[in-house]
């Protein structure tokens, strides 16, 4: 698998090809991160292999479909947040061969993760280990370093490769040619397979909603059949999907700032902003789902994300 400048082309087997999701069951829980095996013509490759803390069941959800480590050619990374990309070094490691593509500004926290490990550890200093395990380091030989515009072969199939920053500052998306799969990552917030309520995941430190609109248009104007989400599966109408997270996202940062305004103190903030929006989400999901939900965005953060863009914008303001 690699980058066509310019294009080779594979006729060595039969064409299949096909798209499988894999539930890494990130702490003991379903469906809330999941990982594409994309299958051509015998190559293999996965998108966002999760975090270190779930790689013995990814790598089960593996065999279980007949493949093993060695037999993975590449890993598409849509960006280094630990809960996509934390078990990558442990792939590589086990299988050196693997290459691994990411873009320009993630790529330097792939060789060396500390800086990366130092931030997530602020955000959680209870529990880093035990929510995303151990993340190893990619040696530089390994790293395909993408920005965007790239096209990626794997057997017969395409990989078109877009930039589309708003969640992250290192974020990209895939779109591959044969079943129209956009695999977008965050970018297009969180919606569990199965229901149709989309939440915005918005982490510190990168939010931003000028460059977040910008890559809206860059995935739609490509026209995916299909979106597939890490957090989790697939969504089967990009158009109606994508305008329904826009419009919570910009509600969510509205409200936010609303908040900013009045509250005491950052906690009072907070928990005005999570009463808010898990009153919200509890109109939409039954209690146990709006929990999955929750869980796995953690809201906490969300607030957290956009309050420092709320407070950038306003220091920006003439």
């Amino acid at each position: 698998m690699q980058l066509e400048r310019p294009a080779i082309h594979y006729f060595l087997r039969p064409a299949m090809h096909t798209i499988t999701t894999l539930d890494d069951n990130w702490m003991g829980r379903a469906k809330s991160i999941g990982t594409a095996l994309l299958e051509s013509d015998g190559h293999r490759a996965i998108v966002d292999p999760g975090p270190g803390s779930t790689l013995e069941t990814l790598k089960k959800e593996l065999r279980a479909r007949g493949v093993a480590v060695r037999d993975l050619e590449a890993i598409l990374l849509t960006h280094i947040h630990l809960d996509h990309a934390g078990a990558t070094g442990a792939l590589v490691k086990e299988n050196p061969r693997i290459a691994v593509y990411v873009h320009k500004v993630g790529a330097p926290h792939m060789t060396d993760a500390s800086k990366l490990l130092a931030s997530a550890a602020r955000l959680w200093p209870d529990n880093l280990q035990e929510l995303f395990g151990e993340m190893v380091p990619v040696p530089a030989s390994n790293l395909r370093i993408l920005e965007g515009g790239e096209t990626i072969a794997l057997g017969s199939r395409r990989i078109e490769v877009a930039y589309t920053p708003g969640h992250a500052s290192h974020h990209v998306s895939y779109f591959e040619n044969i079943d129209g799969v956009a695999f977008v990552g965050d970018t297009t917030g969180i919606r569990i397979e199965g229901h149709s309520y989309v939440m915005p995941a918005t982490p510190p430190p990168d939010i931003d909603l000028q460059l977040w609109d910008r890559s809206f248009a860059t995935i739609l104007e490509r026209k995916p059949k299909r979106l597939f989400l890490t957090h989790f599966g697939f969504s089967d109408s990009p158009p109606a999907h994508i305008a329904q997270f826009r419009e919570r996202l910009h509600r969510w940062m509205e409200t936010t700032e609303k908040i900013l305004q009045t509250a005491q103190d950052d906690a009072q903030a907070m928990e005005s902003f999570m009463a808010t929006a898990r009153a919200e989400i509890a109109q939409h999901l039954p209690a146990g789902d709006t929990d999955q939900y929750l869980q796995t965005a953690g809201l906490n953060l969300s607030f957290l994300g956009l309050a420092r863009h709320a407070r950038k914008r306003a220091q920006a303001a003439p």
